[in-house]
């Protein structure tokens, strides 16, 4: 029998919108909009254009971007469910995001516990606002990735008999999407998948994904 193991993106996906996007519009000045666009577009990495579109914000800024972030994320419908789904189940769940500690950690708190969360960190100490990045590509990616969801599933190893499910929407998703074997998809991701041909579903709300997963998997019961 085949373990299922997800990675399921933040950004987008647990949330209804990115909400590194919306704390730009908020309030970076205008050129992040280039910025976006290339990161979008991928003429620049992902690591490169997010240092760059922080870089754009003052640290004075944190407690209030910090509040606006928390604030204004609104989690996709069915995601309660699709935790506890997955608890049940004895489905181990990471979410693996391009999003910042300083706004994915607390939206995610009242969900937890979770396999395990990464995502980049983040430094206020400087006049700007400069981001860390623990989860940088090994030595089979050279995308720049920034926080490297493929780096991440191969340092997890869940074996070969793993069932890997990759759930996300954006250009974060795009390398993880080629080593899964079943894709929950959005957006431009979506898009890619039909594309490359990748084993996908689209869905709208995690009530769709908790569908989607129990066709397609045989899982046990819970061994805790």
């Amino acid at each position: 029998m085949t373990k299922p193991v997800i990675f399921c993106d933040f950004d987008g996906t647990v949330t209804e919108s990115d909400n590194i996007i919306a704390i730009m519009k908020k309030f970076a000045p205008p050129e992040w909009v280039q910025l976006k666009d290339q990161i979008l577009s991928r003429q620049i990495s992902i690591y490169e254009g997010v240092g760059k579109l922080f870089s754009l914000l003052p640290s004075d800024l944190k407690e209030e971007i910090t509040s606006f972030a928390i604030e204004n994320a609104k989690i996709r419908p069915g995601f309660k469910e699709f935790v506890e789904f997955a608890r049940v189940k004895g489905i181990p769940l990471y979410i693996v995001s391009g999003g910042i500690d300083f706004f994915v950690q607390p939206i995610l708190a009242e969900y937890a516990p979770f396999a395990g969360i990464y995502c980049n960190e983040s430094d206020f100490s400087g006049e700007i606002i400069k981001i860390l990045w623990p989860n940088q590509c090994d030595a089979l990616c050279e995308n720049d990735c920034g926080c490297c969801k493929p780096s991440i599933i191969r340092q997890l190893n869940h074996g070969e008999d793993s069932f890997k499910i990759v759930i996300g929407d954006s250009v974060t998703d795009l390398e993880a999407a080629k080593h899964a074997d079943f894709v929950l998809a959005r957006d431009l991701l979506e898009e890619k998948c039909v594309e490359w041909g990748i084993n996908h579903q689209g869905f709208l709300t995690f009530f769709d994904c908790i569908e989607e997963i129990n066709k397609r998997i045989e899982v046990g019961e819970p061994t805790c």
